[in-house]
């Protein structure tokens, strides 16, 4: 069985078919989903369907795309919902110079009091970067007090810098992006990551792996990231599917 560590099923692109989606995942070989949250609503929505589904393990957090979104009253919002049994994370936070959606300070100066948050509530971090790969990495160096744990997600970095984050204490994760053909780095990640480090992930609906490419993302398509994987490692699916599920639970604490 496998694990999607990280998908947004709380996603209005879900909701003609949630419910049916939701239901069928173990016929797909699918055992759990960790649902992140990027905003407040999505954080509530998130952990609405986890106390919904038995399936569903919910994450919250605010996106760096609402960074600027965030108040003061925001933080005791995102630290009430940790005390719900399902909640297993803080995420996804982080940096996103791409678009820019929130000035970069807010971004950052968000990201840390999510940061403290956790390391206060004792959960993991789902981390969010794009087109900020160093800048992301200092904030978690500092922030790094022997307490955080926590999962660099969609990972699309260099070999030498994953593995730095797995001295720090992270795991990564791979989606889509591994399937394609042209996607050499993300390979060469998928091969040099310790296996006991490695978490698979759709996030959907977005990033669709091949064969789907340009169509909606669902949890059931983490089964071809898997394939791809196994087959860059040289190991069985079976002992891939096994490994990145034992590895999720235990990053999220999951019995």
């Amino acid at each position: 069985m496998l694990i999607d560590s990280h998908a947004h099923l709380d996603d209005d692109r879900f909701d003609n078919d949630r419910d049916k989606l939701i239901k069928s995942l173990k016929e797909y070989g699918i055992d759990l989903i960790i649902n992140p949250g990027s905003d407040l609503g999505s954080s509530i929505q998130s952990v609405s369907l986890s106390e919904q589904y038995d399936n569903i393990y919910a994450a919250v957090g605010v996106h760096p795309h609402s960074a600027k979104e965030m108040d003061d009253s925001t933080i005791e919002v995102l630290k009430s919902f940790t005390g719900r049994k399902k909640v297993v994370a803080i995420g996804e936070i982080g940096l996103d110079y791409y678009y820019d959606n929130s000035p970069r300070e807010i971004q950052c100066e968000k990201f840390i009091e999510q940061l403290n948050l956790a390391k206060e509530v004792d959960l993991p971090v789902i981390i969010h970067t794009r087109d900020a790969a160093q800048e992301t990495f200092d904030i978690l160096k500092e922030a790094q007090d022997g307490s955080l744990e926590g999962v660099i997600h969609c990972y699309s970095g260099s070999v030498e810098m994953a593995l730095e984050y797995i001295k720090m204490g992270f795991y990564i994760s791979l989606g889509g992006p591994v399937t394609f053909k042209n996607a050499r780095v993300s390979r060469e990640v998928a091969k040099a990551v310790p296996i006991d480090k490695l978490l698979i992930e759709t996030d959907s609906p977005y990033l669709t792996p091949e064969p789907y490419r340009g169509k909606r993302n669902e949890p059931t398509y983490v089964r071809y990231v898997a394939g791809t994987i196994s087959e860059l490692r040289g190991i069985s699916f079976d002992e891939l599917a096994k490994q990145t599920s034992e590895n999720t639970k235990k990053l999220f604490r999951i019995k």
